[in-house]
């Protein structure tokens, strides 16, 4: 089991609680996100921004912060990675 940490911040910046637990499940159990986290996981930046909140918008660096240097490569950068991690987590 991969254990994912409640909050995280990057220099200033940092991830909201409620998205961590959406990240969380995602890496844990494969349960896909909202469109914001997916844009973000899958390194749309812009579909990210588009989709991002007032108070996600302004976050952004943390998210691929934490995405490098702390979720596994496997499940994250691409459409495709995201839709194997998925799946792999059905099974």
């Amino acid at each position: 089991m991969i254990i994912v940490s409640t909050s995280y911040s990057y220099r200033q910046w940092y991830i909201p609680e409620h998205m961590m637990s959406a990240i969380q499940r995602y890496i844990q159990q494969g349960i896909p996100p909202g469109n914001f986290l997916t844009a973000v996981i899958t390194n749309d930046l812009a579909e990210a921004v588009g989709r991002a909140d007032d108070e996600n918008i302004g976050q952004l660096p943390a998210y691929v912060a934490y995405l490098y240097n702390e979720a596994p490569a496997e499940c994250w950068g691409s459409s495709e990675k995201m839709q194997h991690w998925i799946a792999q987590n059905k099974e």
